[in-house]
Parts: C-alpha cells; sequence; structure tokens
C-alpha cells in the first residue's frame, strides 16, 4: 500500500461549521409571545425573585420576628398556632370527618389528594392554549384548590381566639418564688396552679399574677366574689387560709 492511499475522512453533518446565534424556535402556532428561555427569560425570572428576595430581607431587617415565652412542656394548656401557610390543613383538622378517629384522612388523604390532581394537571390536559377558558380542566383543578385554601385559611382566622393565644404566648416577667413557702403550698393545694401556672405565670385558662399591683383585701375578693372568666366560689377554705394566700399573692413580684 503507498503512503496516503487507503486513508478516508468523514465529515459530520450534525455539527455545524458556524455557530449559529440564539434563535427562538418558531412557535408562531402557538398563541401568545415566545421567547428563548436561555437567556432572555430565565434572566428576567432571576431578576424579578433578586428583588423580591431583597424586599423580603429587608423585612425580616426592620421588623423583628414576634417571640412568644419559652417553652414549657408542662403547660398542657398551650394551644400551638402554625404559621399562616399551614393555616388552611390546621383549620382542616377541626372538622369531625378529618379529625379524631379519622386525622389520617385529614392529614394524609385529603390533602394527597388535593397535591397529587395539581401534580398531574398539566399531564391530564395537555392543550397548546394559553387562554385559562380553553384549559377547563387545569383551570377547574387550580380555581378547586385556590377557593379551599382561601376558605380554610379564612375560616381559621376568624375562629381562631387571637385574645387568648395572645395572653398563653406572651412574655411575663419571672419572680422569684420559695416553692416551700406555706403560700405557695396553699396556692398548690387550693387548686390555683391550675390556672395561673407552676411560677404564676399564667395561661389561657387564667391571668399572670406575678406584678399584680393588688391588694391582699382585693385579692381575697376576687377569689371570693371572682372576676372576669374567673367565676365565685373558687377558693374552699378558712379565713385564715385565704388571708396567707391572698398576702402570698400580692407579694410575689419580678425579679
Amino acid at each position: 500500500m503507498h503512503r496516503g492511499k487507503g486513508m478516508k475522512f468523514v465529515g459530520d453533518s450534525r455539527v455545524p461549521a458556524e455557530r449559529k446565534p440564539n434563535i427562538p424556535k418558531d412557535y408562531s402556532e402557538y398563541p401568545g409571545k415566545t421567547e428563548a428561555f436561555w437567556p432572555n427569560f430565565l434572566l428576567k425570572e432571576w431578576m424579578v425573585g433578586a428583588v423580591f428576595l431583597i424586599g423580603f430581607l429587608c423585612l425580616t431587617a426592620a421588623h423583628a420576628s414576634p417571640l412568644e415565652r419559652v417553652a414549657d412542656p408542662t403547660d398542657t394548656g398551650y394551644i400551638p398556632l402554625p404559621d399562616w401557610y399551614f393555616l388552611f390543613l390546621y383549620q382542616l383538622l377541626k372538622y369531625s370527618y378529618a379529625s379524631g378517629p379519622y386525622t389520617v384522612m385529614g392529614a394524609l388523604v385529603i390533602p394527597g389528594l388535593a397535591f397529587g390532581a395539581l401534580l398531574l394537571a398539566p399531564f391530564l390536559d395537555r392543550g397548546p392554549y394559553r387562554r385559562p377558558s380553553k384549559r377547563p380542566i387545569a383551570t377547574g383543578l387550580m380555581l378547586l384548590g385556590i377557593a379551599a385554601t382561601f376558605y380554610l385559611t379564612w375560616e381559621s382566622v376568624v375562629t381562631h381566639d387571637w385574645e387568648a393565644a395572645a395572653e398563653q404566648g406572651k412574655i411575663v416577667a419571672e419572680a422569684e418564688i420559695d416553692k416551700e413557702s406555706e403560700g405557695y403550698l396553699l396556692y398548690e393545694e387550693k387548686g390555683c396552679i391550675s390556672c395561673h401556672g407552676n411560677s404564676l405565670e399564667g395561661s389561657p385558662a387564667g391571668k399572670a399574677l406575678v406584678d399584680n399591683g393588688l391588694e391582699p383585701d382585693e385579692i381575697k375578693d376576687i377569689a371570693q366574689n371572682g372576676q372576669g372568666q374567673m367565676p365565685p366560689g373558687m377558693f374552699e377554705g378558712t379565713e385564715e387560709e385565704l388571708q396567707k394566700l391572698a398576702e402570698f399573692i400580692s407579694g410575689v413580684t419580678s425579679k
């Protein structure tokens, strides 16, 4: 074989000789405007996202997150409330068909069906149209999901006892309490602790008694005749016990 003979050069037509500009495909048969995903459309999305992110960071720097008192695992009267974006699920679990023995329905089955329907919406309706009226399945599922979310969130907001929630989460002053004193033992024995807390910090069922500013006679009157949510006749004991209890509560001050 002579030198150079038998060698063949093969070209691949799939590799362009010239680099073509980034021209979007022709989607003229679809209604509406179209453009190249990269970098035109994606750049716009990033710019909008950056504006919202900067605005959100400014809000977090200007307004600190509201804090509640330190969590107390012994406080069985505390009613937790989720963040606003989970209020619709919180409200759903209040209904009889989604709570109690049917908690699995409210926590897994119903949300799973709802989110599954939204997830499958693009596959159920694969039409080329952008107009909502021409995509009834996808539009209907989306409107149903939005309406249910808004309704459940609204119901959760209007039915929640916000005053009690503010009281149960309020940061109260801590007090130095001698839990071996006769006054505290009476406070515990007469059942005051169930409504006003171990350290007189209060709960949804009773107000805080630290720094109450009341005289012993005023406390005795409230214990006998009631005030606000506290009904009359709650105290059962002798006059001497009531006096010692009133003096103890009146003298509880913060550190």
